[in-house]
């Protein structure tokens, strides 16, 4: 795909659009789902997208220039460029909409707006309603703010008018109706605030997005892992993760963020108990042990069976 456009939104921040060359229609994405670019540096990053494109001809993300980038955010603020072609991945979604909630109450830190302005979009086509709180550090860093502020619905918190004390995520979730889904994407402290506030709620109401490494990886080794569609088995050293491990043998195995994000490398488990490290994963679906994410999670047990 090309760079059509690049746009600055916000202090920091811009959208970033992208058409096949030669034209046609993209593979349709989810409101919450995110793509993964694969930038001329040779680094791929993952980003949501701007809107839930039902088929459609372009896709639109925005990017939050990180002080700490290790190339990603430095690279598209500072270098990409209209014209540039780039490798995309189709949408994944980990941050579904639940589109029939009679209650919507989104909380959104900085950047954290990206995927929460897709579903904004589409329960407005919907014509139901939902409620938002936006932080940012300040006003000038909040993207899509003059679009949000004409809206009833949205309450902006500003941390530089507020002498710098932090958006009351707490207090947010007690006043939320018991019936409401909450959503939650924007910086480690805030998403880490608002797990807590929301503990004794209904999981399948309760909605979180990482852009960030949540837990380190499991690293630890020392189990074998049976790839039940090769009949080949390898044993985990200490150093390494499951990735890492099965690629060294020569399997062929998708993957993109190595840090339990994305869900590129989701894996079937057939036998034996994860140490599961991903952000993605319910505590429910981790209970389940159905699936587990081979880049980051490790092994509770001396063996598991894999399907791969």
């Amino acid at each position: 795909m090309a760079v059509s456009e690049v746009r600055d939104i916000a202090a920091g921040c811009r959208t970033v659009t992208l058409r096949p060359v030669g034209g046609g229609l993209l593979p349709p994405g989810e409101p919450g789902a995110h793509i993964g670019l694969h930038l001329p540096n040779g680094v791929m990053r993952q980003y949501s997208l701007l809107a839930a494109p039902t088929p459609a001809r372009e896709y639109a993300v925005g990017v939050k220039r990180d002080p700490a980038s290790r190339g990603g955010s430095a690279y598209i603020c500072e270098q990409l460029r209209v014209g540039d072609e780039l490798e995309v991945e189709a949408p994944r979604n980990n941050f579904p909409l639940a589109e029939s909630a009679a209650n919507t109450v989104f909380i959104a830190g900085g950047i954290g707006i990206t995927p929460i302005w897709s579903m904004i979009q589409r329960l407005n086509a919907l014509g139901r309603a939902w409620t938002l709180h936006y932080a940012a550090r300040t006003r000038e860093e909040a993207p899509f703010r003059a679009q949000l502020g004409a809206h009833p619905g949205v309450r902006f918190h500003f941390d530089a008018e507020q002498g710098g004390a932090l958006l009351p995520v707490a207090e947010i979730v007690r006043a939320a109706p018991a019936d409401a889904h909450l959503y939650c994407c924007g910086p480690a402290p805030m998403l880490a605030a608002f797990e807590a506030a929301t503990a004794g709620r209904d999981p399948d109401h309760v909605h979180v997005e990482y852009f960030t490494q949540k837990h380190e990886a499991a690293t630890e080794g020392g189990f074998l892992v049976e790839l039940a569609r090769t009949g080949k088995e390898v044993r985990v050293l200490p150093g390494q993760t499951i990735l890492q491990a099965v690629r060294d043998l020569g399997v062929d195995v998708g993957f993109s963020c190595e840090e339990g994000i994305c869900g590129a490398c989701e894996t079937r488990v057939l036998d034996g108990l994860p140490d599961h490290r991903d952000a993605i994963l319910s505590e429910k679906e981790r209970a389940a042990n159905k699936s587990m994410f081979i880049c980051c999670s490790g092994a509770k047990s001396p063996r598991l069976t894999l399907d791969l």
